[in-house]
């Protein structure tokens, strides 16, 4: 007997949710239908219909069936803006919420402390805070601490150091470039700061110690070594070659941990390499690189004027003189007519037929 009461109850169940979705999907087709029959170019869904799908997809899961007018996907999406508008809404009526706001006083000696005691870290400062009564957190100090003012009288000193002593000083340095096949090459430089001269490059699929060694044997031949070699901290410039360089009696001068302005010449070179020619080619492979790089080097020394140097070349390019209404100039291509070289060609006389 209650098995056969159980079965009525679940059929008179399923009959009045059978029901109830067909009463829903009138509902449904009834409220496109309306949309459509609006007097417009084109129908356009009002902010109330936006509210009845959203409700709808609330409380019948077979909504999707009944969708004419739009896509599943955009009632979802009307959903997700609605739920960003509530948010919005209550955030705006609340209490505000989030971190607590650091005066402007209480950052203004966070950065104090960071200047005059250089070797304190974010626990004692805080320490030192707490001391003084002020209600913050250690993350929030590590916070500020980040973004304290740097002092300038580092890089005064190193910039100092390397105009003092630029007649003395080369540098070395690394740049990759790929290639046609998604490969990498390694491209090596040595470059002087009296005039940013290229004194030595090369290429390599494969950059290493014992590389690099053969390079700068070959980059300061008999007593042609510049008292100071300024380098970073790649993996290529380890031990030995840090010995080979004391050998020629270099002075070898590491730059800090990610302080590329440390080797700031070299930096500028390989930027002024992209931008000249390695941004207007695709590299085939080792052997076209070299080549490229052949003619970017002569043309780099010989030809190109820079602003460090007023206007001048790193070769010591002579200015013309006697440059006048009846000259002609010639106009020489380099790196296959991405760059060019203009030189008086000779004097016309005007008198001449």
């Amino acid at each position: 007997m209650l098995r056969h009461l159980r079965l009525l109850a679940v059929l008179f169940t399923q009959f009045l949710r059978s029901l109830r979705d067909l009463l829903l999907e009138n509902l449904t087709l009834w409220q496109q239908l309306s949309v459509l029959k609006r007097k417009l170019p084109q129908p356009r869904l009002a902010a109330s219909d936006r509210l009845f799908w959203v409700m709808l997809r609330k409380v019948w899961s077979g909504w999707k069936r009944a969708l004419i007018v739009v896509q599943p996907e955009t009632v979802v999406c009307w959903h997700r803006a609605g739920f960003k508008l509530y948010w919005t809404w209550l955030s705006r009526r609340g209490a505000p919420a989030g971190k607590k706001c650091v005066s402007r006083e209480l950052r203004y000696l966070i950065f104090c402390m960071v200047a005059e005691n250089p070797t304190w870290g974010a626990p004692r400062i805080h320490g030192e805070l707490k001391m003084l009564g002020f209600d913050i957190s250690e993350r929030s100090v590590l916070r500020w601490m980040r973004k304290a003012p740097r002092s300038p009288e580092p890089a005064k000193r190193w910039a100092a150091f390397l105009k003092n002593h630029r007649e003395a000083i080369a540098a070395m340095d690394f740049f990759t470039v790929p290639t046609l096949t998604f490969g990498v090459l390694y491209c090596f430089f040595v470059i002087a700061h009296d005039r940013r001269r290229i004194l030595h490059w090369n290429v390599t699929k494969h950059a290493s110690s014992t590389w690099v060694v053969q390079q700068l044997r070959e980059a300061f031949p008999y007593d042609s070594a510049p008292d100071y070699l300024i380098f970073d901290r790649g993996p290529q410039f380890n031990s030995e070659v840090i010995d080979l360089v004391e050998s020629f009696g270099i002075q070898p001068k590491r730059t800090s941990f990610r302080s590329p302005w440390q080797n700031g010449v070299a930096e500028r070179w390989v930027g002024t390499c992209r931008r000249d020619l390695l941004d207007h080619v695709i590299v085939v492979n080792e052997r076209h690189l070299k080549r490229l790089m052949v003619g970017y080097v002569r043309y780099y020394n010989n030809d190109r004027t820079r602003l460090a140097l007023a206007k001048g070349t790193p070769g010591g390019r002579l200015p013309a003189s006697g440059t006048g209404a009846g000259s002609r100039i010639l106009s020489m291509p380099r790196l296959g007519g991405l760059h060019h070289r203009y030189d008086l060609a000779c004097l016309l006389e005007l008198n001449r037929v």
